[in-house]
């Protein structure tokens, strides 16, 4: 029998405020509105580092999740470049995320597990990879 190899997975959470028109919808959401939006970001490993016993620094990947959300935050999502093509509904918005957090943990060991993103408490979109 082979001996179960321990992960850690980090969770880190953060609100912005933007609006979005979702095309072709046919709805009250095709018009232009705006959300609070919940993103929560999870992240995995299975090494810590040597000098601080750390997966990543929360602080470190907070910055990160900042960094992505801060060309989002007050923005009208339609008019960001990640959403010219793609609606800017929840779920490509947290497909966005999920890829520049990827991007900005390459290379170091952490796995991007998950980001959701809630419109409102009661509903929440999740983009994982498989």
């Amino acid at each position: 029998m082979s001996e179960k190899k321990g992960k850690w997975r980090l969770t880190v959470r953060k609100d912005f405020a933007a609006a979005h028109q979702l095309r072709h919808y046919e709805g009250k959401c095709e018009r232009m509105h705006g959300h609070n939006f919940m993103v929560e970001a999870q992240v995995e490993g299975d090494t810590l580092s040597q000098d601080t016993e750390l997966l990543v620094d929360f602080k470190v990947l907070k910055n990160m999740l900042k960094e992505i959300l801060g060309d989002m935050d007050h923005c009208h999502l339609n008019e960001h470049p990640a959403f010219a093509v793609h609606n800017p509904s929840s779920e490509n918005i947290a497909r966005h995320i999920y890829k520049g957090l990827e991007a900005r943990l390459a290379g170091s060991g952490v796995d991007v597990k998950s980001v959701s993103v809630s419109e409102k408490p009661a509903q929440t979109a999740t983009y994982f990879e498989e």
